[in-house]
């Protein structure tokens, strides 16, 4: 904290004296800080939040709570020293399929888009991208983005930096059916970012039932994923907390999961570590929480070089083969 506000206090004298703006003056001293050199001292503080659930895109006032929570959050993040906070999936609004329905409530259609407030939602986004712009904080959260009609909006998680930019943006891939059938277009590729020197990777959804999507990001050296679901309500909580435990093992990163606050009674969010267990948890009383740990980089671990070598076929030359004829298969 302390050296966040010294940073703040220089940015505010450098733009003071020169005339730039807050951002201008914050890029040219971050390029001015000495670079680190020891790979071996990255690491860096994050805060997982679990957020309430609006899911009624034509309610301007639960659009504007929804960013007021949000913002409210990115400040508690930013007083515990933290660098980015993660959201969960929908943090802006998450939409139930049933009030989007054109054929609903009852029944389950194609979603009918003229129902969200659009502008509304745009003008949260913008207060919220200037409030990480002032308290110099990464943000993820996530969000409908909106397409040229007639197609269907993406389900995403927007990344926020620390100087307010909008930096990329991960679109959900691996859709379920109805979310496919009747609400979003799926997106197309990975995405990955860096903080500190730390290499982030984004996943949504249900996604975290798809390994294949973990060990995508493992190849692109992913140190900490970061996994946005709704959690809307608990049913399926406790697979999907299991799983993330079990690619933050298997994959040797961390892993942030992040979810509603509904289904924390079960599982709430939390942060991974690489050696399978919770670093740290929000509260499991089903109101919105923020938890926060350090992310530690070590590259020297030997854990996921080897199981890399393990993956290359390093032990086709120590097989025995075994003669078809041989009755050894059935005996001892």
């Amino acid at each position: 904290m302390t050296r966040n506000r010294n940073l703040k206090q220089r940015v505010r004298a450098r733009a003071a004296k020169t005339g730039e703006s807050y951002t201008s003056a914050l890029r040219h001293i971050r390029q001015s800080l000495p670079q680190r050199t020891d790979p071996g001292a990255r690491s860096i503080r994050i805060a997982v939040a679990q957020t309430t659930l609006f899911n009624d895109p034509r309610d301007v006032d639960g659009l504007r709570a929804s960013g007021c929570e949000i913002r409210c959050m990115m400040r508690e993040a930013h007083d515990a020293g933290a660098r980015l906070v993660h959201f969960p999936e929908g943090a802006t609004c998450s939409p139930n399929k049933r009030i989007m329905s054109s054929q609903g409530p009852r029944d389950i259609g194609p979603s009918d888009w003229d129902r969200f407030e659009w502008a509304v939602l745009r003008e949260e986004l913008d207060t919220t991208r200037r409030l990480a712009r002032d308290l110099g904080l990464w943000a993820v959260l996530g969000s409908v983005h909106r397409l040229t009609p007639p197609h269907r909006p993406h389900n995403s998680l927007y990344v926020l930096s620390d100087l307010g930019e909008l930096v990329t943006r991960y679109d959900e891939r691996m859709l379920s059916n109805t979310k496919v059938s009747y609400m979003y277009s799926p997106g197309l590729m990975p995405v990955t970012f860096e903080v500190d020197g730390v290499r982030f990777g984004c996943a949504l959804g249900m996604e975290t039932h798809f390994p294949e999507i973990f060990l995508e990001y493992e190849r692109l050296n992913v140190d900490c994923m970061l996994f946005s679901t709704t959690g809307e309500s608990t049913v399926n909580a406790s697979a999907f907390a299991a799983e993330a435990l079990g690619h933050a093992a298997s994959c040797w990163c961390w892993v942030s999961f992040s979810a509603h606050a509904p289904q924390s009674r079960v599982a709430p969010s939390g942060i991974a570590a690489p050696d399978g267990s919770w670093a740290a948890q929000c509260r499991c009383d089903g109101t919105p929480s923020l938890a926060v740990a350090t992310v530690e980089i070590d590259p020297a671990h030997p854990a996921r070089p080897w199981r890399r070598t393990a993956r290359g076929g390093i032990y086709d030359p120590h097989q025995a083969k075994d003669d078809p004829r041989s009755e050894s298969r059935n005996s001892f």
